[in-house]
């Protein structure tokens, strides 16, 4: 490459062609003679007829000056001038392009992904190889290894790039450095394109890349990676910390919004991080039912993964009742038989205290009986009604069951509301089942929903009532004294459960009610009410739905595994459990990247190393802006000669000509396209498909929808034309009853083009936007800020039993060329359209799947289900293309009975 200035040549060698202008400007000098006009009749011709030394005219300077420049435009374009060029890559050997794509490096994506394909060309420029490496776990759960980029492929390759939303393992990346190294002799120019984050096996890196040769690092502290902490549910709402990996120099404030399950913010906080300072609280304050539809706490928009965090029951703020036995008034608090369990539930439930007839009155998911109340038959009947139902009853001991199990005459009926017969009395220091001294308590079960809390050593248990021995006791027991007796037993009863703690629930049978452990057993309790199962349950939770980098929601790919409920709070993500939700709709966990991940630190850079900042490169190519400029001069050109070939008279006759010539190429030509457009697409039903610009994208967009259209006409009584490539702003969009849109993120729609879109969504028209990417990275990024552009409805997963799943064929789940994501529609409301969603989104790259070339076969294949996966690609583009056909006529189909009931009368 040859720099001057601020310019630069890509292709110096075209500048050679300069050497040619003085042999254009000799040949630019000559013009033919005017012809002569010689007037009839014929005798005339012999007095015209005058010997005469004729000499050739020569073109005018203004005119060869004007010649020279156009050839020298064309020269200076075909040499790729630049402007603002980026230095080139140092050293003599390739170019290791080290990328952090880790969850932090999705945070300004673009920008890292900008640079590193402006180092990508300008290694490729220069002709060196370009040999690249990952830190992040590939998805696939392959190991990480270095691999060399072909020169033709390295820009798309780099370009195609998207981060992972789970930490970077450097370790990893350290040894298959070291594999590379092996067979590498010499120098290499290292780009480490780091996430700015310290993490485990950095320092081993830094000591390989070293090894290599001269390390140029970016975005090493330069700016802070933000994240959000899980929340804490306190009285005021959801409390949680903000923490960032550098101090700022100034104040900054960000939005923390909570949102419900359709996308809706419930709840908005502003937080200031001060100046000098990496942490802040965020409270989102709101009524209970406000609080308890938040499904998602994200800060601003949730532009990565580190800055969402996803809620399930655990967060819930439940209705607690407590019983009322003391009364209304307590003269010492302390012993109270409620005063603990309070101060345990404060803050995380909404409280109510009163008699049982009052509690039953207002919705409540949990009820807590301390001891000293004797239900009534009526009660008894109405508590099992509710714990059928999922309700969740709580019972402490005491002297007053004690005293009434011992009054029990052997064959009567047994304590009402108990998971476990009792045995008569109680069991205390100094009684006729004593101990000596007071007893501890043991790691509690796998099958508890305890399971997994930490038992302070200071909880000692002085008294207790015993369970009476039976086959079952043990799968009821939940927690144990260190001597293994039962300590916390339940029963599920069909929704719900009955819970009973074998002491009380004050201290004057244990210093239980005191201790932090007793805070988090309480609840994992009140956890347990409506329906939701036991939290400690030790059976995999499959997954649900996983999180991005960009911290959105998606199918799950096959090869993510179950995770243990018990986990969720302790594992850190990976690429096996990537976050997300885990379960099933019924039990829900939400497994987050910044529950376990450790305080975010500065990556520390070696002394030797160079600093480089993440920013968008300023290098730009001027070599179609010198095209555009010399196509100007060529038709400045053309209007000149037409001017002295008429020996500077008038060039009307020859203007005019020209004028019609240019006037029929650059405006007939469109009107004549629009009419021919307009016929051809109003004479039969095509499907459209955008044209992005991307000639590989717009081929398999045009080659997917003539696989479509090639099987609608097989198998059903649809009947459409050749698919049509539109531009929106452009085409008339009214003629197509689906489009097809490829998401691309380089793709730009100006404001014409966003209203014609907005207009045809209006009239009826559906446009199917598919990101090609199973879900997530650049292009699930660019749907975003598309669905901003255009004002796009809210989305919501397709339920079960929508006309989508069954307008032609029975199906539930929708592949493309990949499976596993799922697609979204427009919320169900009023009857518009007959009822069809304008939008239907997803990410299984269904062209692909549809694409065949002129012999009808298929042109990519299908993973991970090969041909039947296929046929299901196909089923799903002949159910939307009848769904947008055909209307919602199918949903009508639930109003036969009614409709025949009338025919029938």
């Amino acid at each position: 490459m040859f720099s001057l200035g601020p310019f630069a040549f890509a292709q110096p060698w075209a500048l050679a062609a300069l050497l040619a202008l003085p042999a254009i400007w000799w040949l630019l000098r000559l013009t033919p003679p005017l012809p002569k006009r010689i007037v009839f009749p014929p005798i005339r011709l012999l007095f015209g007829i005058v010997t005469e030394r004729e000499t050739s005219a020569r073109t005018p300077w203004w005119l060869l000056l004007l010649r020279l420049l156009l050839a020298g435009l064309i020269i200076f374009a075909a040499s790729r001038p630049l402007w603002n060029a980026e230095a080139e890559v140092g050293g003599a050997g390739p170019v290791l392009l080290v990328v952090d794509n880790g969850w932090a490096a999705a945070d300004r994506w673009e920008v890292r992904r900008d640079v590193a394909v402006s180092i990508t060309d300008r290694a490729v420029r220069a002709g060196r190889q370009v040999i690249m490496l990952t830190t992040a776990p590939p998805a696939d759960g392959s190991a990480i290894a270095v691999s060399a980029l072909a020169p033709g492929d390295a820009r798309e390759n780099v370009s195609k790039l998207i981060p992972e939303p789970w930490p970077t393992d450097r370790g990893q990346a350290a040894q298959a450095v070291a594999d590379w190294a092996e067979g590498f002799n010499g120098t290499a120019d290292v780009r480490w394109l780091s996430d700015g984050l310290e993490g485990p096996g950095a320092d081993v890196l830094s000591e390989r890349l070293s090894r290599l040769g001269p390390v140029t690092v970016y975005g090493a502290g330069d700016v802070p990676v933000t994240v959000l902490r899980p929340p804490s549910t306190t009285p005021e709402g959801l409390t949680m910390q903000l923490e960032r990996s550098l101090p700022q120099i100034e104040a900054q404030t960000v939005e923390v919004r909570g949102v419900d399950r359709d996308g809706s913010v419930q709840a908005v906080a502003q937080v200031t991080i001060p100046a000098g300072e990496i942490n802040a609280e965020a409270v989102l304050e709101g009524p209970t039912e406000i609080i308890n539809r938040i499904e998602r706490v994200q800060i601003g928009s949730g532009e990565h993964v580190g800055t969402v965090v996803l809620l399930d029951q655990r967060w819930r703020r439940r209705p607690v009742g407590i019983a009322d036995v003391d009364g209304a008034a307590t003269v010492q608090p302390l012993l109270s038989n409620t005063y603990y369990v309070e101060r345990a539930l404060e803050g995380t439930t909404t409280l109510q205290r009163g008699t049982i007839e009052a509690l039953f009155a207002q919705p409540m998911s949990v009820l807590i009986v301390p001891d000293g109340l004797e239900f009534t038959e009526t009660q008894v009947a109405v508590i099992e009604e509710w714990i059928a139902k999922g309700g969740v009853l709580v019972r402490f001991a005491g002297p007053a069951l004690a005293r009434r199990t011992g009054e029990i005459v052997p064959g009567a009926e047994p304590e009402p509301l108990l998971p476990v017969v009792l045995r008569g009395g109680d069991r205390i220091i100094g009684g006729a089942m004593s101990w000596r001294q007071p007893m501890g308590l043991m790691p509690f079960p796998e099958t508890s929903p305890f399971a997994g809390l930490s038992i302070p050593r200071d909880v000692r248990v002085s008294r207790q009532v015993l369970a009476q021995p039976a086959p079952d006791l043990a799968q009821k027991t939940w927690a144990r004294l260190s001597d293994g007796t039962p300590l916390v037993t339940a029963e599920q009863r069909e929704q719900g459960w009955v819970v009973l703690f074998h002491t009380s629930p004050n201290t004057s049978w244990s210093t239980l009610p005191i201790s932090g452990v007793f805070v988090e057993m309480m609840r994992r309790l009140t956890a347990l009410g409506r329906g939701v199962k036991n939290a400690g349950d030790t059976q995999p939770l499959p997954p649900y739905r996983v999180m991005d980098a960009f911290g959105q929601l998606s199918e799950p790919l096959a090869n993510v595994q179950p995770i243990n409920a018990a986990a969720v709070d302790t594992e850190m993500v990976s690429e096996q459990n990537p976050p997300g939700i885990y379960g099933t709709e019924e039990l829900r966990r939400a497994f987050n990247l910044t529950t376990s991940l450790p305080p975010l630190r500065r990556l520390p850079v070696a002394t030797h190393w160079t600093q480089a900042a993440y920013e968008k490169p300023a290098e730009r190519d001027l070599t179609g802006w010198l095209f555009l400029a010399a196509l100007v001069l060529f038709l400045v050109d053309m209007a000149a000669g037409l001017w002295v070939r008429a020996g500077g008279r008038s060039i009307r006759p020859m203007a005019s000509t020209a004028a019609v010539v240019l006037v029929v190429a650059g405006l007939a030509s469109p009107v004549h396209a629009d009419e021919k457009f307009a016929l051809e697409n109003s004479l039969e039903t095509r499907l459209a498909y955008l044209e992005t610009g991307n000639p590989r994208i717009d081929e398999t967009s045009q080659r997917g929808l003539v696989g479509l259209t090639f099987m609608l006409a097989r198998r059903t009584a649809a009947e459409l034309g050749p698919p049509q490539g539109i531009e929106p702003g452009i085409d008339d969009l009214t003629f197509f009853p689906m489009i097809y849109w490829p998401v691309t993120p380089d793709f730009e729609l100006d404001n014409v083009s966003a209203l014609a879109v907005k207009e045809y969504l209006k009239n009826g028209g559906t446009v199917l936007f598919d990101t090609q990417d199973r879900g997530g990275g650049a292009q699930a990024q660019a749907l975003r800020e598309l669905a901003v552009r255009l004002d796009l409805p809210p989305l919501v997963p397709v339920e079960e039993g929508h006309v989508l799943t069954r307008s032609f064929y029975l199906m539930n789940d929708f592949p493309g060329r990949y499976a596993g994501a799922g697609i979204w529609v427009e919320r169900a409301g009023e009857r518009v359209n007959d009822g069809v969603s304008p939008i239907v989104a997803g990410s299984n790259d269904w062209a692909s799947a549809w694409a065949m070339d002129d012999a009808q076969r298929p042109m990519y294949p299908v993973v991970p289900g090969g041909e039947r996966q296929r046929e299901m690609a196909f089923r799903f583009g002949i159910n939307l293309v009848m769904y947008v056909l055909t209307g919602n006529y199918k949903a009508d189909q639930v109003h036969l009975p009614a409709i025949m009931k009338r025919l029938g009368q």
